[in-house]
């Protein structure tokens, strides 16, 4: 071998022998610890629910607690136990304005206190009504007709020996069942008799109820889930159908066997 083989032998050499000692060095090596570095966030007690309410459900033992929650998060409206350490008896029997969902944080505008007046008023958007109607369970989709449904409202006339059936209003969202704004676990089942379904329709609406009503039978449609769609509930208005509307001389129209009368609207 001459002078450069030799060379290039003994270079390759070093170089093969520092490449295992590094290969050891990383196998067997104990690898170096990592400081970890933990942001402390401050944390505030706040009020939560600890199941599903219902609107109008009454909110019983149990059904509210204290749970940790980011102080950079904190919201207005929610209860804190510094401010508020007796709020447990504080919304004791208070009841569920608006739906709400397990560990959902309770907000002091969700909820109506006990001797804040009634619960249907509070439950009413502004310049809207509650109108009873006499129902029956056939008349009221069976007895399967809830709360919080959206129904269209059926007028039946029977006027000698024909039957018609006309649409008074759709998309209605209903209060209440019986005077009860939500079915509590005790009540009996679904099906059960009834007699009245308030509901929450316009002042003008209100008045075509009140005069229909005279007229023939109600029957409540149910309307499906579904045909809500990516709205909000408050977006979602009842609708006069036209023959009902009431004209520019302050009269409703009411069609009888396809003929269309008036009479007078009541204010």
């Amino acid at each position: 071998m001459d002078r450069k083989q030799i060379i290039a032998v003994g270079v390759a050499s070093v170089a093969a022998l520092g490449a295992a000692f590094l290969t050891l060095d990383f196998i067997g090596g104990k690898p170096k610890p990592v400081k970890q570095v933990v942001k402390k966030v401050d944390k505030v007690d706040v009020l939560v629910v600890t199941r599903n309410l219902r609107m109008g459900e009454r909110i019983r033992p149990g059904f509210l607690t204290w749970a940790p929650w980011p102080k950079a998060s904190l919201l207005p409206g929610m209860v804190t136990r510094r401010m508020q350490p007796n709020a447990l008896e504080v919304f004791a029997d208070a009841r569920a304005r608006t739906p709400m969902v397990a560990n959902e944080p309770l907000l002091e505008n969700k909820v109506i206190k006990k001797g804040e007046g009634g619960l249907l008023s509070a439950l009413l958007p502004r310049g809207m009504r509650a109108v009873a109607v006499k129902v029956s369970v056939e008349s009221a989709s069976g007895g399967f007709i809830m709360p919080d449904d959206r129904v269209d409202v059926l007028l039946t006339r029977r006027m000698k020996k024909e039957t018609f059936t006309s649409t008074v209003l759709e998309n209605v969202r209903v209060l209440a069942i019986d005077q009860k704004y939500v079915a509590d676990q005790q009540d009996s089942p679904a099906v059960r008799k009834l007699r009245t379904a308030t509901l929450e329709v316009t002042p003008e609406q209100a008045r075509v109820l009140a005069r229909v009503q005279s007229l023939g039978e109600l029957n409540l449609a149910l309307r499906s889930l579904a045909e809500r769609g990516d709205g909000e509930l408050a977006d979602e208005k009842p609708r006069l159908a036209p023959e009902f509307a009431r004209n520019g001389g302050g009269e409703v129209r009411i069609f009888r066997y396809g003929v269309m009368g008036t009479q007078a609207a009541v204010n």
